[in-house]
């Protein structure tokens, strides 16, 4: 027996049926260890569903949680209809950010991932709303501590310069809440847009705005590469 859906999971859940490892749950987003946990659904072990992991292009204005308190759109909404197994997302992407989002059924996974030990680089190209000169490039390097944290980035470059306005392309090996937001804005610089288009070797590449798709095993391994956790 399955987990089967999203849906179909929350029903089991809410009508008590479903234990994990003896004890009856009442949340439908708990997340399960791989190869630890025992999940019965009416006292019958469930057959345990294999390791999921997707990409999607988030777009901007979804919050990226499973629900939200003021009901606003999240990025589940992209997976109306779809059918999936329960996934959360690998870290996170603000409200008004936009770009390659992680998801998996696996947390073990996803904590291997995003574990700040493994130095896992993401790369964002970012408009802004003045013209960088290299004094700005290098004081993003150098970091500043803002609030007590310590920001800084692994790399920055100008990718586009306009009239008034500039991309960056911005790499980080870690992420704090509102990193890049905050680190701009110690130097006057607003973010206009800001859009994640790597996390490790893996590429937004073409994927539209709003879908998702499955990664391949060897996307996997790539991502997985130099973490502690098991791939």
């Amino acid at each position: 027996m399955g987990l089967g859906s999203r849906t179909q999971a929350a029903r089991w859940v809410s009508e008590g049926r479903v234990r994990v490892n003896g004890r009856t749950v009442h949340d439908a987003e708990l997340p399960v260890r791989f190869g630890m946990d025992r999940i019965d659904i009416d006292h019958q072990q469930s057959t345990q569903a294999a390791r999921l992991v997707m990409m999607m292009n988030k777009p901007r204005g979804l919050v990226t949680t499973a629900k939200d308190e003021r009901a606003r759109d999240t990025v589940y909404r992209c997976f109306e209809g779809a059918g999936l197994p329960w996934v959360a997302p690998v870290g996170r992407l603000d409200k008004a950010s936009e770009g390659l989002l992680l998801f998996t059924n696996d947390p073990l996974w996803a904590a291997g991932i995003t574990n700040p030990t493994s130095r896992q680089t993401k790369t964002y190209h970012v408009h802004i709303n003045t013209l960088p000169d290299p004094a700005l490039l290098a004081s993003l390097q150098r970091g500043v501590v803002i609030d007590g944290e310590w920001l800084a980035v692994k790399s920055v470059r100008s990718l586009r310069i306009g009239t008034k306005n500039a991309w960056l392309e911005i790499v980080l090996t870690e992420g704090r809440n509102r990193h890049i937001r905050r680190l701009l804005s110690a130097f006057d610089v607003s973010v206009l847009r800001l859009v994640r288009v790597a996390v490790g070797t893996l590429s937004l590449g073409e994927l539209g705005k709003g879908q998702w798709r499955e990664l391949t095993a060897e996307e996997i391994e790539s991502l997985a590469a130099g973490t502690d956790e098991p791939i």
